[in-house]
């Protein structure tokens, strides 16, 4: 598979506070006073927004927000080098079997906003709907031109998350092996992996020939999304709203915080914080969809 150019995605929201907010600090702050963030690149948008908003009602409070993957902000869970990690996709059991190893209890996991993975194309792209079957197939490798779904005679452009994404893998198992029914379906070498959302994003929309899929948030009128539907006999359905919170869009899913230990002090504030109205606003502002009741379940295992 091939790699589109890495952009700088990762985040450090504490020297922004510290120009943001000229002399709320003296001297380093104390661990109970710091919270760090790391995960899903589909969420760290989301989580400097959540932090920023925090910040301003805790002046005293450092935040760091990182990227990197879910794999990369559940990893860092088990090693105790985050407090929260922001994670696009559920734990898996050997995840979470590593964090009860390190730490004698299973983390505990919050579903914090709710996402519709898009599918998008350039505007210029007459292609209007997919099933997932179609979808698989483009992404596995069996279709490579726009003329087997009824568009122009060229090669599909095809892009992708890369390895350690959360999307790259909900996807997988999702998309490309239709919820577990084509257990051995991987992507094909010929999809270009990216880093980001921002970089399919715009490679789609300067391409008319490319197709690929970022959250919810990452869509905008320089692309377009296709109406997607579990079979041939439809409905296809947009990632709107209702179609996600009521999980008739094929590709919805819950975002999630995990924790490796209940939250106490300035992390239970911060969680308090993005579950209650003022967070779940920002949700909405971010291009997300709200938990209308967001809750904590420990002992998350995959598969639920």
């Amino acid at each position: 598979m091939s790699r589109l150019p890495v952009p700088s995605l990762v985040v450090c929201l504490a020297a922004a506070v510290l120009i943001a907010l000229p002399g709320c600090h003296s001297g380093a702050p104390s661990a109970d006073q710091q919270i760090r963030i790391k995960g899903s690149d589909t969420l760290v948008g989301l989580g400097q927004r959540w932090a920023e908003a925090f910040i301003a009602l805790h002046p005293e409070v450092f935040i760091s927000v990182t990227g990197g993957g879910s794999g990369t902000g559940i990893a860092s869970c088990e090693e105790g080098s985050c407090d929260v990690a922001q994670a696009s996709r559920e734990i898996k059991a050997d995840e979470q079997q590593k964090i009860k190893a390190a730490i004698g209890n299973d983390a505990l996991e919050y579903v914090v906003a709710w996402d519709g993975i898009s599918v998008i194309v350039n505007p210029a792209n007459p292609i209007h709907q997919i099933t997932l079957a179609q979808l698989s197939d483009m992404y596995t490798g069996k279709i490579t031109n726009w003329r087997d779904l009824g568009g122009p005679d060229a090669e599909i452009v095809l892009l992708a998350r890369e390895t350690s994404s959360g999307t790259y893998a909900f996807f997988k198992k999702t998309v490309l092996q239709l919820g577990g029914k084509l257990k051995d379906a991987d992507y094909t070498d010929s999809a270009i992996l990216s880093t980001s959302n921002v970089t399919i994003h715009d490679e789609v929309a300067a391409n008319p020939n490319a197709v690929g899929y970022v959250g919810l948030a990452f869509v905008d009128d320089k692309v377009r999304t296709l109406a997607v539907a579990h079979d041939a006999k439809g409905p296809f359905l947009q990632p709107h709203t209702d179609n996600i919170l009521d999980k008739t869009y094929p590709i919805a899913r819950p975002l999630y915080n995990y924790l490796a230990h209940a939250p106490t002090g300035v992390v239970k504030q911060y969680m308090d914080f993005i579950l209650g109205p003022e967070g779940q606003k920002l949700v909405t502002e971010m291009g997300f969809v709200p938990v209308p009741k967001p809750a904590a379940r420990s002992g998350a295992t995959h598969g639920r």
